[in-house]
Formats: structure tokens, C-alpha cells, sequence
């Protein structure tokens, strides 16, 4: 428990750990708000990046060809995480120009499952470029993008977003009131739950931010320890969609900022996260098949 004079921006209180001071701005030059949320994103490339070169480099690939496929793939990335977010959400933006809506990154607004889309075609892209086969340039990148992820994702606990409803299990955790951007996703349920603590007030939420990184880190290792025994290129990539796709259909069931799809009142996520995972499945089965047939020819 903070002290009674503490009134934490984040606290998880049946962990008995809060944060004091948590900025969503890491400095200003010139003027210019340079957000943590950016920072997670950078650092979560580098970080991805030289990760993915030691494997690139133990398996006697040439570096230079992941060089030039991060090069692509983070601007196709960023391309694919804003143009799904706005293609499912224009009503929000509808009468305004689009590109000065689409180049506003810095108002939110991004979808992970257009950057997948994007990062897809840019790997397609160096593939043909490069001459490699496009299922082993996958597999070698998949790893280290889903270590991309799990750091991007704590730019969501910076920004108190992407949060789910109330609740009072052991990872709960509380965000001010006034810290927390806009109401468009706060429930009713949140609303008839707010604690007031020292004269501020907190929802109480899933941390869905913290659930999706977590398996997602154990989604990477797993990747990393079984890369070096898979049994046909391509397997990785298509585990990394299965996993992803189960870990996101879970966690998204929680959140509260969900993406309708059209009018049917399901979310958009959700129903990506399952084709993800249906498709890799089938694809799995197979490639598993194949490979099977391969070595009984042998």
C-alpha cells in the first residue's frame, strides 16, 4: 500500500505496487511532445532487430538482406497499423482530409493486426528482391517481431489505454480518472466502481496491455526454442499466427475499446485473431502432413 499521502497515477493494488509519477511525455524540444508511447516503439524495433541478428547470423544468413527488410517493414508497418485502424473506425473521422487525419499519429490510433499485414508485404516484397524463399524470411523475422510487440505494448500503460473492464482479480489495476483520455471506452461498470482514495479517483481494470505482453513473451521464447527443430520453413511464422491469434482473441474479449465490425456488434479483433488462428492451423496440419510424406520418400 503507498503511504496515505500518496495518490499513485498507477497502482496495482493486490500486488502492492504503485508508480508515482507515470509521464506520458518524455520531453518537449522546441515545443514538441516526444511521447513515451514512441519511445516503446523504438525501442522495441532496435530491440527486435539485433535479437533477430543473432539468429540471422547463426544460421549463415546474410544481414545485410534483415537490414533492408526492417527498412521496408517499419514504414509498411506503420503504414498497415493506420490505415486498418482508420479503414474501421472513419466514422470518427468522417468529413475530415485523409491524410492529415492519417499522418495525426500523435492524436492515437493504430491496429496491430494492420502491421502484421503490413510487415507481410514487406517481407513478400524482399523476398522477391533478395531471392530468398519468403517462408524462411518469415520464420527468421517472426521471433523477434513478436518482441516488438510485447514492448511496444507497455506504450499502452503509459498512455492509460487499451485497458478492460472492472475487475478485482490479483493483477487489477487502478488509473486516475483524470489521467485517463477521454470517456468513449469507459464503461458503466467502470463508472459505478471508481475508488476514491486521498481525494482522487481510479477505475479499476484488466491490465490488458500487461496480459498480451506477457504471453506474448512466452509466445517468443517458445518460437526461439522450437526454431531450430522446425520441420518445414514456414513453420514458425504459422505457429507465431496461431499464437497470436489465441492470445488476442482472449485478451480482446476484456478490452473495452473494441473495433466493431460493420454492424454485426462483433468485435473486428476478435474475428481477425480467430481466422488468424483457424488458417495457420490448417496451414500447420498441412505442411505437417507434407513434410511427413517428404520423409517417408527419404
Amino acid at each position: 500500500m503507498p503511504p496515505d499521502y500518496v495518490t499513485p497515477d498507477i497502482w496495482f493494488p493486490n500486488l502492492g505496487i504503485y508508480f508515482e509519477n507515470v509521464p506520458k511525455v518524455l520531453f518537449s524540444p522546441f515545443g514538441f511532445d516526444i511521447y513515451m508511447y514512441a519511445l516503446c516503439i523504438v525501442v522495441g524495433i532496435v530491440a527486435a532487430y539485433f535479437v533477430g541478428i543473432r539468429w540471422v547470423k547463426k544460421s549463415g544468413q546474410r544481414v545485410e538482406d534483415y537490414t533492408d527488410l526492417l527498412l521496408l517493414g517499419v514504414p509498411l508497418a506503420l503504414v498497415g497499423l493506420r490505415v486498418y485502424y482508420l479503414a474501421f473506425n472513419w466514422d470518427m473521422y468522417s468529413g475530415q482530409n485523409f491524410l492529415r487525419v492519417f499522418f495525426n499519429f500523435r492524436d492515437g490510433g493504430l491496429a496491430i493486426f494492420g502491421g502484421i499485414i503490413g510487415s507481410v508485404l514487406a517481407a513478400v516484397i524482399m523476398s522477391i528482391r533478395k531471392n530468398i524463399p519468403f517462408s524462411l524470411m518469415a520464420d527468421t523475422a517472426a521471433p523477434s517481431f513478436v518482441l516488438g510487440q510485447v514492448i511496444g505494448r507497455f506504450g499502452n500503460f503509459f498512455n492509460r489505454e487499451a485497458f478492460g473492464g472492472y475487475t478485482d482479480n490479483l493483477f487489477a489495476m487502478r488509473i486516475r480518472v483524470d489521467q485517463t483520455p477521454g470517456t468513449r471506452h469507459i464503461t458503466d461498470e467502470l463508472y459505478q466502481n471508481i475508488i476514491s482514495i486521498q481525494g482522487a479517483e481510479y477505475y479499476q481494470v484488466h491490465p490488458t496491455f500487461l496480459y498480451e505482453a506477457f504471453f506474448n513473451f512466452l509466445l517468443m521464447l517458445a518460437l526461439i526454442i522450437y526454431r531450430p527443430r522446425k520441420r518445414f520453413n514456414g513453420e514458425i511464422v504459422l505457429y507465431y499466427f496461431l499464437g497470436y491469434g489465441v492470445i488476442r482473441f482472449f485478451v480482446e474479449g476484456l478490452r473495452t475499446d473494441q473495433m466493431i465490425f460493420l454492424d454485426t456488434g462483433l468485435p473486428l479483433n476478435q474475428i481477425g485473431a480467430a481466422l488468424f488462428a483457424v488458417v495457420s492451423s490448417a496451414l500447420l496440419i498441412a505442411g505437417h502432413l507434407r513434410a511427413l510424406k517428404n520423409r517417408r520418400k527419404k
